[in-house]
């Protein structure tokens, strides 16, 4: 089983946007992101913490 990196809620955001998600709404610190079939998530982007591995899964 592969690990998953260690990245910011900012770094994936920006991976989220080039697989075409765009950003639909913020509250807070929490990112609403959509892509054009229907699929959708939450991104929390805490300044200087790392996202688990359970959110990235």
């Amino acid at each position: 089983m592969s690990r998953l990196p260690r990245l910011t809620g900012s770094e994936v955001v920006r991976a989220l946007q080039k697989a075409d998600f765009e950003i639909v709404r913020q509250r807070g610190s929490h990112v609403y992101m959509r892509h054009a079939d229907g699929r959708a998530t939450v991104v929390p982007v805490h300044k200087g913490e790392d996202l688990g591995h359970g959110i990235l899964s």
